[in-house]
């Protein structure tokens, strides 16, 4: 099409790229530290975005003085999550529909989250078409984000060199995640800022994004 290449791969982050999850996150982690008589804020949350589910978990403990080991507060949120999940899946403005087009055009996805990965397949499972070719979680991993491991598990799965890939995240951590891996890294800001470096992609919205765009990331080589 126009001479311009497609990618490889797409490689989605979930919580806050995929699904607007976060606030779901929030709450869960404030009803855990209410649990333990402990204050939670918006802040604190909002600090933990992007780092692997383990990572927040030690720092939630420390916060809120709990006697949980990281493993039981892990599996804890998680439950949390997935059950509100249950109820309503809240998707981000363009996620589905790109997705949609992804899968017409037989372009290769893989869902790459530091949530578990047993949560991310009660994602995928909600979404009506068979949407990502392989999931990544938090727990397949390990090392986390911003290490490129994640990433490159993802592009080695699909059997697809990272560079051929377009990544999408919603935080600095997992962005630097994606660049790391050496992929085609576009930031999409939503609950954190995502700092703006040379070299750096960053799209205010997926709504109304198409593969025609994805191309352009290629257009240069």
């Amino acid at each position: 099409m126009f001479g311009k290449k497609l990618p490889a791969a797409v490689l989605w982050d979930m919580d806050g790229t995929l699904v607007d999850s976060e606030h779901y996150w929030l709450a869960s982690e404030k009803s855990l530290a209410e649990a333990h008589d402990a204050t939670w804020t918006e802040q604190d949350g909002h600090d933990l975005i992007g780092n692997s589910l383990y990572e927040s978990s030690r720092i939630i403990k420390a916060k809120i003085g709990s006697s949980m080991d990281t493993e039981a507060i892990v599996q804890h949120l998680t439950d949390s999550v997935v059950a509100k999940l249950a109820v309503e899946i809240p998707w981000r403005p363009g996620a589905k529909e790109l997705l949609r087009e992804l899968k017409r055009k037989k372009i290769k996805t893989a869902l790459v989250t530091m949530s578990l990965h047993r949560m991310a397949e009660e994602v995928v499972r909600r979404i009506p078409f068979d949407a990502f070719d392989v999931i990544i979680g938090g727990d397949d991993v390990a090392r986390g984000k911003p290490f490129p491991d994640p990433y490159l598990k993802a592009a080695e799965a699909l059997g697809v060199r990272p560079e051929d890939c377009v990544a999408f995240e919603d935080s600095n951590t997992g962005l630097r995640s994606a660049e790391a891996a050496g992929t085609k890294a576009v930031g999409i800001p939503n609950f954190v800022e995502i700092p703006m470096i040379p070299g750096r992609i960053l799209w205010p919205t997926l709504d109304g994004v198409r593969v025609k765009d994805l191309q352009k990331l290629f257009s240069k080589e």
